[in-house]
């Protein structure tokens, strides 16, 4: 597996820094953060974009998130669509091969509602490749449905298109009613991508994105999932991915540093220089 850094865990600096940092802190990939990324094409192209990850040595395989596209309608489902081709296009341009998209099934939920979120998630799909994209699909604890793998990995079997697959990030596995064994549901190949956290001192019930923090801070078993989607075959990337106000503090030259450390101690590659 391969390490890397989300953007989100240095949301407080400057886009161009968190390249340059992470780089220096020996990181050689970066999920992008499309708020960062955004905010960096108000005033550069994509060209300056693509010249400052080669300069850095950086690759940008994922992209991190598009939400709204599953059940919204109306005026906002438009506009949900609208970045999400938007933010294709992007991806294509600047040679990321996967766009997470946020599985947000929220509030009461009716069949109507689960055919609309399907027949979204395979359209999503289908535009994605024809960009050369592939669609991550995040389940969310949250969620009051695919709010675990299992099912995720059953609505992305149930679609069956090469460019739908699975985002498993750690917060929402353990603070979800996911189990180990729910990887077993995991098709092949559909495993995309996997963002990697930990949580102390806190009530799963209770935690928020805003709870995270290093791989190996706190207290999630994160050694038996990485050993288990390693067991998957998964040789993809894996990122750092913390919400904390607190590490956002944090200079991201320090954090890189500190960040692909823990994680390279996680994924048992502590001895790589």
């Amino acid at each position: 597996m391969k390490p890397a850094l989300s953007q989100v865990c240095s949301l407080a600096g400057p886009f161009e820094k968190d390249v340059a940092d992470y780089a220096a802190g020996r990181c050689d990939a970066i999920e992008l953060w499309f708020g960062k990324l955004e905010g960096y094409l108000d005033t550069h192209s994509p060209v300056d974009v693509r010249r400052l990850l080669d300069d850095a040595g950086m690759t940008a395989p994922v992209a991190s998130f598009q939400g709204g596209l599953l059940v919204s309608q109306g005026d906002a489902r438009r506009e949900h669509w609208q970045h999400f081709e938007r933010r294709l296009a992007l991806c294509r341009e600047l040679q990321v091969g996967t766009l997470v998209v946020a599985g947000d099934l929220q509030g009461p939920i009716e069949q109507q509602d689960l055919e609309r979120a399907v027949l979204s998630l395979r359209q999503a799909a289908e535009r994605a490749a024809e960009h050369g994209v592939r669609v991550a699909l995040e389940f969310q604890c949250r969620a009051t449905f695919a709010n675990n793998l299992q099912t995720a990995a059953a609505l992305v079997d149930e679609i069956a298109h090469p460019a739908l697959g699975l985002c498993l990030d750690a917060f929402h596995y353990y603070c979800g009613p996911s189990k180990l064994e729910d990887l077993g549901a995991v098709a092949p190949g559909k495993l995309f991508h996997v963002q990697l956290c930990d949580l102390a001192g806190q009530p799963r019930e209770l935690a928020t994105d805003s709870d995270r923090v290093l791989p190996g801070d706190g207290d999630f078993l994160l050694e038996p999932l990485v050993e288990a989607i390693a067991g998957l075959g998964y040789d993809g990337h894996v990122s750092v991915e913390t919400m904390n106000p607190l590490i956002w503090a944090i200079p991201a030259r320090q954090f890189g540093e500190v960040a692909m450390t823990a994680l390279r101690k996680v994924l048992g590659l502590a001895s790589m220089t």
